[in-house]
């Protein structure tokens, strides 16, 4: 037996999701984001029950020019083993069975209330994907931003500023996902993916009123296991400290001869990708960077500045130098300035 949770759906819940005539509506999910980032990682299973354990080569052999009648000295590569940590999201949704029952439409209402929690499994993981950080968090993974975040670190020709000192800063990515260069991970044994489990009807404790009441109710619950594997660090380029609103209006950091502009930064980054042939690439950026991005292109498309459109699947897909720039909603307009 378990307790059902303070913060389940009460009859006040129910009242706001019904239509007028009784029946369950199709809820407009103004909370809804978009994060393409989770539709093109590549996943693996991970050879830990917690994570992934990668060897990386950290030096080569010596080699040497010899002349006859004389030898060389033995050399060897050095290495080195990183292990990436994985994290568990959970969450659960209990209704009581009453309260799901009153008018017949039980599934229907059940199934508007996993949307909700299926849509902030995904915004929450995209975010992790960027900003975790387990050694704030533990219970998280590592995300991408705290890899990359000094200019005076060993990746740090992978990090491109934009020039912003201003509080409504925002990056750009561009990762190449691949095998030996970035991946998304599962612990090794489990699933990968979003996991839901549907326990149905079961009684449940009430916390509410008087302690030790019993009721009926559905439980579901919601679980992913993932991380990321970063292989390769010189596979993933930031584009770093871009000022939203020089970029909305083409001015100082964004203006179209400054070094700084954006699109010479993604041009830039595309050249920090030793090979790019390894994985598939994409750019990611919020979708106020994709609007600026969608404006200034019919200026750069007619003078040939690399932006094009292609269409995929009847989607039309910006793309910059033959590679697609997909919308992140989960990038946030406040990062702090990275030095």
């Amino acid at each position: 037996m378990a307790l059902l949770a303070t913060n389940a759906l009460s009859l006040l819940d129910w009242a706001k999701r019904l239509d007028p005539d009784g029946k369950v509506p199709v809820i407009v999910e103004l909370l809804a984001q978009t994060n393409e980032i989770l539709l093109d990682m590549r996943w693996i299973e991970g050879n830990l029950p917690t994570g992934h354990r990668t060897t990386v080569r950290t030096g080569l052999p010596t080699v040497f020019w010899r002349m006859l009648n004389q030898g060389v000295p033995p050399s060897k590569s050095m290495t080195a083993q990183i292990d990436e940590q994985a994290g568990m999201l959970e969450a659960w949704s209990e209704v009581d069975k009453d309260l799901a029952m009153l008018n017949g439409n039980t599934d229907a209402f059940r199934f508007s209330e996993a949307q909700a929690f299926i849509e902030a499994m995904n915004q929450e993981m995209a975010g992790t994907l960027f900003y975790g950080n387990a050694g704030l968090a533990p219970e998280e993974f590592t995300g991408l931003a705290p890899r990359y975040s000094s200019l005076s670190a060993a990746n740090a020709q992978n990090i491109l500023s934009g020039a912003g000192t201003q509080s409504d800063l925002t990056s750009m990515w561009l990762v190449l996902w691949g095998a030996n260069t970035c991946m998304g991970i599962f612990p090794k044994g489990s699933k990968a993916g979003l996991i839901h489990d549907d326990y149905g009807e079961e009684t449940v404790e009430s916390t509410a009123g008087m302690g030790g009441n019993r009721l009926r109710a559905y439980r579901e619950r919601f679980q992913w296991k993932a991380g990321i594997a970063l292989k390769d660090w010189r596979y993933v380029v930031r584009i770093a400290n871009l000022d939203l609103s020089d970029l909305s209006g083409s001015t100082g950091t964004q203006a179209p001869t400054a070094a700084t502009r954006l699109q010479t930064l993604m041009a830039k980054a595309i050249h920090r990708i030793p090979a790019p042939g390894l994985g598939t690439p994409a750019f990611y950026a919020n979708r106020s960077v994709i609007q600026a991005l969608d404006i200034q292109s019919r200026a750069d498309v007619k003078d040939g500045g690399g932006l094009t459109f292609d269409n995929v699947d009847g989607k039309r897909i910006l793309q910059f130098r033959g590679i697609p720039v997909r919308t992140c909603d989960a990038l946030l307009e406040t990062e702090g300035q990275v030095t």
